[in-house]
């Protein structure tokens, strides 16, 4: 019994790690294209003030230099979603200001990754905020709680060995319990006691410090 026990949970587990990796492995390319998306609003508005020395275009791109630091803020808990979501929006003054300065395929553009900025953060928001399976996680340290109690309860001979096999296998479930709990949140930038390192911000912080050296030169 204790066998086929240990196969469900492991069973399990495995269907809740394959979940929480697709999850992940998606995650890991957000940062990247947020920064893109970023940028390129931020190259459209460079255009403008390199040829027509616009002060809506210089103003655009000291406010994606805002909203830059703004999400980096935001990655560790420091910054409301909403405030995010209102500085995102903001981009649409200077949009409506570019009419007259530029053609209008160039203001789709720029709206078209605005919109896609939008719908990363949403995204990002929706796997930090929610669990993958709570059902199944708690299936699974019942299961597993009970095996690891249950299995002190055996007679194997000899003793060291039955104590070595009980204590590995024990661990193994635990642990594979805490990893997937700490894979299901990627975004964990806040939380100092995460198992694992979240997905890297490389991306956004090297995106700031160019936006930071563009902002001094156009000063």
């Amino acid at each position: 019994m204790f066998t086929a026990l240990v196969s469900a949970n492991i069973f399990l587990i495995g269907f809740l790690i394959s979940g929480v990796l697709s999850d992940y492995k998606e995650s890991e390319r957000l940062p990247g294209d947020l920064a893109c998306s970023l940028e390129a609003i931020v190259d459209e508005c460079s255009i403008l003030y390199e040829q027509k020395k616009s002060p809506a275009a210089k103003n655009c791109i000291l406010h994606v230099h805002d909203l830059t630091e703004s999400l980096i803020a935001w990655f560790h808990k420091q910054e409301r979603t909403t405030a995010v979501m209102e500085k995102i929006t903001g981009l649409n003054q200077f949009f409506l200001q570019f009419e007259p300065l530029t053609q209008a395929n160039f203001i789709v553009r720029m709206k078209q990754e605005q919109n896609l900025i939008r719908r990363i953060i949403t995204r990002i928001h929706t796997i930090r905020e929610t669990d993958f399976n709570e059902g199944g996680y708690t299936i699974a340290e019942i299961i597993t709680i009970t095996l690891s109690v249950g299995l002190l309860f055996i007679q194997i001979d000899p003793f060291y060995e039955s104590i070595f096999f009980i204590g590995f296998v024990s661990f193994i479930l635990i642990y594979m319990l805490l990893l997937i709990k700490d894979l299901d949140n990627p975004f964990s930038h806040f939380d100092d006691t995460s198992l694992t390192q979240a997905v890297s911000l490389k991306p956004i912080v090297d995106l700031e410090y160019r936006l930071t050296e563009l902002k001094a030169k156009i000063e």
